[in-house]
């Protein structure tokens, strides 16, 4: 698709304008959704559009066991509802959209989503990321025929089977430990030596007898025709290569943010957006949170403070905006 300057698309379309509202909120997840509660409490009447998943990443992640106030830790899709209630009790309004195109030159800004133009005062951006992947033969091709990157949404398809997980972070291991409900082996494969993920989660992976380890390997190709069934590793210090039987690939290697969108309109780095110490990108007026702009912690936690900061510093650069106006006219 081509775009102008001002970030928005050369082809016209007709769409429903809405607006303009003193705050619109790009995204569902935790980030956006806690911007949204802050800044319903300041009374913005925010405007919320959720993207394509209401809840992002943690909506199909089984438990949260790290977010304060649940100590025996609360399933993703709960904690999703959570936000959203909370959200709404104090006057945030979510538009089941998804945000295509923005234009940031002037006031209000515009952005465009596949149900109508919402133009906006202030603007605060909560895209999140999508998961990353292994980009090898087979991948793509088998992809919802045993190739999967959420375990929560499709461990129950491989009952006594047997699976890999590719990775070695936080989410890897969650998932693979929740496999093993279902499969009768789960196969982590990591290209490092170690774990990457937190001491408590290595003790529980190490401690099942359903899960096993193959290190310094990495997936050079996914094989099957209708199904997956097997996989190609290489093991990255010796060089070997070899088939691995297997019914199902899970993947777990980080995440992208969504930020494509914004190339061109905004700073980044390696795709994730530039903002300073108050959630500021470098236009006056638009904000940006949550692993959009977090290429560091990635936790609920974080996403979610830094949306509630976000909303914060959006309040208050509106007052601002506000008395500036008044004091010009």
């Amino acid at each position: 698709m081509e775009f102008n300057l001002s970030g928005f698309s050369t082809e016209n379309t007709e769409l429903e304008t809405k607006g303009p509202f003193k705050v619109l909120i790009l995204g569902g997840g935790p980030t956006g959704l806690s911007a949204a509660l802050y800044a319903a409490r300041a009374e913005l009447n925010p405007v919320v559009m959720t993207g394509m998943q209401l809840g992002g990443q943690v909506a199909i992640t089984h438990i949260v066991e790290n977010y304060p106030g649940f100590p025996e830790g609360v399933e993703g899709p709960k904690l999703t509802e959570l936000f959203r209630e909370q959200a709404e009790r104090f006057g945030a309004v979510l538009e089941y959209d998804t945000a295509v195109e923005v234009d940031f030159s002037e006031r209000p800004f515009r952005v465009k989503g596949y149900n109508a133009e919402y133009l906006a005062e202030s603007v605060i951006i909560a895209t999140g990321a999508n998961p990353r992947y292994l980009q090898v033969p087979g991948e793509q091709e088998l992809t919802g025929r045993g190739v999967s990157y959420c375990g929560t949404c499709d461990g129950w398809f491989f009952k006594g089977k047997d699976v890999v997980v590719v990775g070695g972070g936080d989410s890897a291991i969650e998932e693979g430990l929740f496999l093993t409900r279902y499969a009768t082996s789960v196969t982590v494969i990591h290209r490092r030596d170690e774990l990457r993920a937190g001491a408590i989660l290595q003790r529980r992976a190490f401690a099942n007898p359903k899960m096993k380890f193959i290190w310094d390997t990495v997936v050079k190709e996914v094989k099957g025709e209708d199904k997956v069934n097997g996989v190609v590793l290489e093991n990255i210090k010796t060089g070997e290569t070899y088939e691995h039987e297997t019914d199902g690939v899970f993947i777990f290697i980080g995440h992208i943010p969504n930020t494509q969108m914004f190339e061109g309109v905004l700073d980044m780095e390696d795709g994730t957006l530039d903002v300073n110490r108050r959630m500021e990108t470098k236009i006056p007026g638009v904000f940006a949170a949550g692993e959009a702009a977090d290429n560091h912690f990635k936790q609920v936690i974080t996403s979610a403070g830094m949306g509630a900061a976000a909303a914060m510093q959006a309040n208050k650069w509106l007052e601002e905006v506000q008395d500036d106006e008044a004091v010009t006219a």
